[in-house]
């Protein structure tokens, strides 16, 4: 069996001891080591101000695109994305040329994320418009449609409600045939799972095995009503275990996890025993596993993450 497809993922960019202009080189450093231990796919999140949950609003947060394209000089095969790019943030055709930039610079590694955006507070922070839940799910859908057309065409035009291309270049063009996979991020069952069925070619979710498995089960119906192979949507979801090299690493981790984290995710545990949590969530149909930086956060525990997957595999 190959082993599943492990994504690193860095949505916290406060290092205790880390300067601002050794910001960069602390985040460089960890992609490398997560590319070392062989890791499938680095991502950062689309936001501008730190996210709840993750920690205080006025944290660090790097500009995903500019991040990206910098670690794209610092790595040579980890591939790349946004987890996942707010709709509601730029002009589809403008993010398609920037994803097109990052896939001609990384000779081929780019991965488009979008998602339909969420956090209001930066929204009114940029002045940015923020439409109801029904019209950003409208717009990741025109958005998807955009992306697969510039990336697949050469002069498209399309007009859809909230969203225009008229013969639009996008030269140079990708480097990736057929353009960079598009990853969409959420686990709507009426809207979200719709569009991945049309568009995606990677889905990512939260954890949970009972609402993976029906996710999957939705998303096989909406496909067949799609005509598309539902095999051909790599299905991952948010690594639903924290790892430890050891016992007292772990007990360490507990006591700095916040304890809804931990209600979700369970106690951190070794690589052996993170294989017997994940196995059903593969044994379900699911491809992926994405890892988060919180956890992640010294080289020894990315090594260990590669364990894992070896494991798994």
């Amino acid at each position: 069996m190959a082993a599943p497809f492990f994504g690193y993922h860095m949505p916290d960019y406060s290092f205790p001891g880390t300067a601002d202009d050794s910001l960069f080189d602390h985040v460089a450093d960890m992609t490398v080591a997560a590319e070392a231990a062989g890791f499938d796919m680095l991502t950062v999140m689309d936001h501008f101000y730190q996210i709840r949950g993750v920690g205080s609003e006025t944290e660090p947060m790097l500009e995903s695109y500019t991040t990206l394209a910098a670690l794209s000089q610092r790595t040579k095969t980890i591939r790349l994305s946004a987890l996942v790019t707010g709709v509601t943030y730029r002009n589809p055709a403008l993010l398609v040329k920037m994803v097109t930039t990052l896939d001609v610079v990384s000779r081929g590694r780019a991965i488009l994320g979008l998602g339909a955006a969420w956090n209001e507070d930066e929204h009114a922070g940029y002045g940015f418009e923020f439409p109801p839940i029904g019209r950003r799910m409208d717009r990741l859908e025109e958005a998807a449609r955009i992306a697969k057309l510039m990336f697949t065409e050469e002069r498209p035009t399309f007009a859809g409600r909230y969203f225009k291309i008229d013969r639009a270049l996008n030269v140079p063009r990708p480097i990736q045939a057929g353009g960079p996979q598009l990853l969409i991020g959420g686990g709507g069952e009426e809207r979200t799972l719709r569009i991945v069925a049309k568009y995606a070619d990677i889905s990512n979710w939260f954890p949970g095995l009972e609402d993976t498995k029906r996710k999957i089960d939705i998303l096989e119906r909406y496909c067949e009503e799609a005509g598309r192979d539902p095999s051909a949507i790599l299905k991952t979801v948010m690594s639903p275990c924290l790892l430890a090299l050891n016992g007292a690493q772990a007990r360490q981790i507990k006591e700095r996890i916040p304890a809804e984290r931990l209600a979700t995710m369970g106690d951190p545990v070794l690589p052996a025993q993170a294989a017997e949590r994940l196995q059903p969530y593969l044994d379900a149909g699911i491809g992926g596993f994405t890892f988060g930086n919180p956890n992640l956060n010294t080289p020894e525990l990315l090594a260990a993450a590669g364990e894992l997957k070896r494991l798994l595999a």
